[in-house]
């Protein structure tokens, strides 16, 4: 554990879901710095042995467990809640699957798939996947925020204006994130970590992988924010830069239209050139590819461009 940090919040404290009533687990100072024992977004439902069929029996009531929430004093609607994000310490394992139903090409990927990787958690040597691949590492917590105003439970999956399953690479360690507060303490989870992921996720799983994630919480009073920002101590890409890119495009007046063709024709390109089977092709997207708005101007058409990074097959 963290000797440095002020409190641990043990992977049993955790939650399913933002409820502001759910009661806190720690209440904390202004500057406090908390080690988490995050559970993997299955909340330990996979493992080392698991198999496909274990994705068909997914209890999806007991999916991106976050640990928590912690108060911090002094905390109140209209106040920010700075997140300094200080170091990952990666178990080893992870997994990722495609998932009936879940995913941008969920229509053309039916059927369930699961990988499972093994990695240095010291090194963070790039990590296999099948043969000759290896995908570059880069630990940070998917799912990360506050409680939200609104009484109930609020379903963990989407991303909302106080923060939750963001799912943003880059925030990794080194990086700073401002949270808005809507209710008294702030009330701060994380989990769903991850050893790596592509931008956009494509398939709708990365390297979900079980860590610890330290972070300090500190206090702004009285600053306006409508939704999470973060500062990044950057460069976001050298751990993928090596070799450059491929890229694919999806052309058109739809957006989410477009990321679907720039994706789908990736697969069919990583499927050709290193004999592997689409929903292969498709996870391995998701766990290290990016996709990126190229152009979204020139009217009425917009460039939506999938870029794979060639150091993890060559």
């Amino acid at each position: 554990m963290c000797k440095a940090c002020d409190y641990t919040i043990h992977g049993a404290q955790h939650h399913f879901g933002w409820d502001h009533s759910i009661p806190p687990v720690a209440t904390v100072a202004p500057g406090s710095t908390i080690e988490f024992v995050c559970q993997d977004s299955s909340a330990g439902q996979l493992s080392s042995s698991s198999t496909v069929e274990d994705i068909v029996s997914l209890d999806f009531g007991k999916i991106n467990p976050v640990n928590g929430p912690v108060f911090v004093e002094g905390a109140e609607p209209g106040d920010v809640i700075k997140v300094s994000i200080e170091e990952f310490k990666p178990s080893g394992f992870g997994w990722t699957a495609n998932i009936p139903g879940f995913g941008l090409l969920a229509d053309q990927f039916t059927d369930p798939a699961l990988h499972i990787w093994s990695y240095d958690k010291n090194t963070l040597a790039p990590a296999a996947f099948g043969p000759g691949g290896r995908v570059p590492l880069k630990p940070f917590a998917g799912t990360i925020g506050l409680a939200l105003a609104e009484p109930g439970l609020h379903s963990v999956v989407p991303p909302r204006r106080v923060g939750g399953n963001l799912d943003i690479r880059d925030l990794a360690a080194g990086t700073q994130l401002y949270l808005p507060v809507e209710v008294a303490g702030g009330l701060f989870s994380i989990g769903d970590t991850h050893a790596a992921q592509g931008d956009g996720e494509v398939c709708g799983t990365a390297i979900e992988s079980p860590m610890n994630a330290v972070v300090t919480l500190d206090l702004i009073k009285n600053e306006k924010l409508e939704t999470p920002r973060f500062t990044t101590p950057g460069p976001v890409t050298r751990h993928l830069d090596g070799k450059g890119y491929e890229a694919t495009t999806g052309i058109g007046n739809d957006l989410m239209e477009g990321a679907r063709g720039a994706v789908s024709r990736m697969v069919d390109l990583l499927s050709a050139r290193y004999n592997m089977t689409p929903v292969e092709a498709y996870m391995l997207c998701s766990a290290c590819g990016d996709l990126r708005i190229s152009e979204i101007v020139d009217q009425p058409n917009w460039i939506v461009s999938f870029y794979f990074p060639r150091l993890v097959l060559e």
